[in-house]
């Protein structure tokens, strides 16, 4: 394959489904890229959507977006790739993402050439890496083992490029990709044409957010021109800008080690890159390294179930209770953990108005003259969860305490039913990396004429 002497990616938001503006794409379609290359997932919003395989954004928005992506690449003729797909790209939420696809292009009355990537690793194969000594922890805290695997119900992997790669091999129009890096769906295809893998990934991890990395921020459409020994980006939209402060500060987003960052086969080298503006809109990048690691490992993601939740969210704005809160929420804790004994509960509060963002760490007095107060209640059924929830929140609705002037009532509830059932509760189960023997081994590609 001829290299190119430039390539061209669009991202058009930082998650699908997310939204961006029309005129954006248009304009961002105007320039000319070679591919459109988007997220779709993250482990952000935590375990639920892996664990339960529901997906993080509704259909509704998904295809609505992806109709306009599929449309504005079949006639631009570049390919599409949504990696991730669902929110934690499990195999049924790819699925999901393809009946999307499928109907999509029926609708549009097109023809294209479909690839979806599987990103579900057998839990029997990760119990054998387990007992081999191949997997490693990553962030988890403490090793993986074969019984916490067994009471995993959904485990994935990150691919990277390689599996994407693939599936352009193959002449795919669109790819609908399980859990990848993210950087790697911005990647791949600019690694495909021959880019330096290592602008292609640096690339790749500022872009994979959208128009985060312009002024003002927003979901919004992003390109990335690759060239030889340079990257330049500018915002689709022309009510933004790419500034130095703003590529740069992207750049270093969810970086531990601002120098340096591992992936999947390789360790990223960013010590002497540098930042450039050019004009008013766009920033050239430089100066990024890689180098393959020996052992190639993909990161595992793994969701168990935890219990049922049932929360209830009330509001209080009398000063006395206030003050007196601490003791009062300590005193209803204790009294339903007796009243239900011995089943086990895990009963939370979320003081708003307080600390109920930082906890402990909080270093501000409170300020506020009302508190927001979410009850939180997880035991092992959904049953028990309402029925402690709705013990705590009506016996704080009436519980007498020091200095009380009016026993009408210390909480107002915004909803009724004032207990909520929130439904399956899940914590992830493996945060660890997996060594494998190749790129694609656990990355099926399918591939259908539509």
């Amino acid at each position: 394959m001829e290299k190119q002497k430039s390539i061209t990616v669009l991202t058009p938001t930082g998650t699908l489904g997310y939204g961006f503006g029309a005129e954006a794409l248009a304009r961002g379609m105007s320039l000319g890229p070679d591919v459109i290359a988007v997220d779709a997932g993250s482990t952000d919003p935590g375990p639920s959507y892996l664990g339960s395989n529901k997906p993080l954004v509704s259909d509704y928005s998904i295809r609505r977006e992806l109709k306009d992506l599929i449309s504005a690449a079949h006639k631009a003729g570049i390919p599409v790739i949504v990696g991730s797909a669902g929110g934690a790209g499990t195999a049924s939420q790819v699925d999901r993402t393809v009946a999307l696809v499928r109907s999509i292009v029926s609708e549009l009355g097109i023809h294209l050439k479909l690839a979806w990537i599987y990103a579900e690793i057998p839990v029997e194969r990760a119990k054998a890496a387990v007992a081999t000594g191949d997997i490693v922890d990553f962030e988890a805290g403490a090793p993986l083992t074969a019984e916490i695997l067994d009471e995993t119900c959904s485990l994935v992997a990150q691919m990277g490029h390689e599996p994407i790669c693939a599936a352009l091999d193959a002449g795919a129009d669109v790819i609908i990709a399980g859990r990848a890096c993210d950087d790697s769906v911005i990647a791949a295809y600019p690694i495909w044409k021959g880019a330096d893998p290592a602008l292609a990934i640096h690339m790749g991890k500022i872009l994979e957010c959208g128009a985060f990395s312009a002024e003002p921020f927003a979901m919004d459409v992003m390109l990335g021109t690759i060239h030889d020994d340079h990257f330049v980006l500018e915002p689709g939209s022309s009510k933004r800008r790419a500034s130095v402060k703003s590529v740069a500060a992207h750049s270093l987003y969810e970086r531990e080690n601002p120098f340096s960052q591992g992936g999947p086969g390789h360790l990223m080298d960013l010590a002497d890159c540098s930042f450039e503006q050019l004009g008013e809109r766009q920033v050239k990048v430089t100066g990024a390294r890689i180098t393959e690691t020996e052992d190639y490992y993909v990161k595992l993601e793994g969701a168990r179930l935890a219990g049922y939740r049932t929360i209830c969210i009330a509001g209080l704005r009398c000063p006395t209770l206030a003050t007196a809160i601490d003791g009062l929420l300590e005193e209803v804790r204790a009294k339903a953990i007796d009243y239900f004994a011995p089943e086990e509960v895990t009963i939370t509060f979320h003081l708003y108005g307080r600390n109920g963002v930082m906890k402990e760490l909080e270093p501000a007095p409170p300020s506020g003259h009302e508190l927001g107060l979410v009850i939180d209640v997880v035991p092992d059924r959904q049953e028990l969860a309402h029925a402690v929830c709705h013990q705590i929140s009506g016996g704080l609705l009436h519980y007498h305490y020091q200095d009380i002037i009016n026993p009408s009532g210390n909480l107002a509830f915004p909803y009724s039913p004032s207990d909520l059932d929130i439904g399956a509760h899940y914590e992830f189960s493996a945060y660890h990396l997996m060594k494998v023997n190749s790129p694609t081994e656990f990355f099926p590609l399918h591939l259908e004429d539509l």
